[in-house]
């Protein structure tokens, strides 16, 4: 069986206690049949670390650019975005978006970071990872607009209701789930993962953020996206090896990963 973490900050990992090092935590993960990884960037300077500190691997693949909540950080130029993105290690734009719920007073800066994003994956043929919230409206207008379904693209961390998936679905994007699935009070994302069909899903932890139950309140990590693996297959109703499977297809036709490198 093999599963792919579509998300995860592996430059967020707690190094001094929990993990030994990037082999340690690819290793824990491989025990769990979770055997590639996107290490997704939240701003330039980060992406440039992070690929220092994890360097090229044939199980880690990287995403390019600048969160909404970062567009002040760190200095950066959307030449810079271009320059970097175009590395054929990377293989995705983002994570990108817009996110009013921390910061309402840079919206127009987050809309054109957004736009820049979308049309550098655009040039590149690569797709953008779309981060959103209490901004749905705003997200889906400036999906339509830059023509987004040209280069692709997921929302990840999905947290939104059915009707928003279907508009998402309709301007053919994928839809990524992670362990907020498995909280208790997400019967909306359960509705909608079931309205979601099987070749337009992946999965994903976001770690170290959001940790799925049973291990909820700890730092989450890569082997936990078979947790959530599990549980969107049951919301599914198929199989552990159906669901891993589909979800490992999607992303290599997303992402434009051959099979034969995601499955060694």
């Amino acid at each position: 069986m093999f599963i792919v973490d579509s998300h995860c900050h592996l430059d967020g990992l707690n190094y001094e206690t929990l993990h030994q090092d990037i082999d340690d935590v690819l290793t824990k993960a491989a025990a769990r049949d979770v055997k590639f990884m996107l290490a997704v960037a939240t701003t330039l300077p980060g992406y440039r670390a992070m690929v220092e500190q994890i360097g090229d691997r044939p199980n880690v693949a990287y995403s390019c650019g600048v969160h909404p909540l970062n567009q002040n950080e760190a200095p950066w130029t959307f030449e810079q975005l271009h320059e970097y993105a175009a590395d054929e290690r990377v293989i995705a734009l983002g994570e990108t978006g817009l996110d009013y719920f921390y910061q309402q007073e840079t919206k127009a800066q987050q809309q054109a970071s957004f736009r820049e994003h979308i049309r550098v994956g655009r040039k590149l043929n690569k797709p953008v990872i779309v981060h959103t919230r209490e901004a749905r409206e705003d997200t889906l207008a400036i999906l339509r607009e830059e023509q987004a379904e040209l280069c692709g693209g997921v929302l990840h961390c999905f947290t939104e209701d059915t009707q928003t998936a279907t508009r998402l679905l309709d301007r053919g994007f994928y839809i990524s789930f992670s362990g907020i699935l498995t909280f208790r009070n997400a019967e909306q994302i359960r509705e909608a993962a079931r309205h979601v069909p099987l070749d337009r899903m992946l999965v994903e932890t976001d770690s170290p953020y959001l940790a799925p139950v049973p291990h909820r309140g700890k730092e989450n990590q890569p082997a936990y996206t078979r947790d959530v693996a599990e549980y969107l297959a049951v919301v599914k109703g198929v199989t552990l090896e159906q669901m891993a499977q589909a979800t490992t297809e999607n992303f290599s036709r997303l992402f434009h990963v051959p099979l034969a490198r995601l499955q060694g």
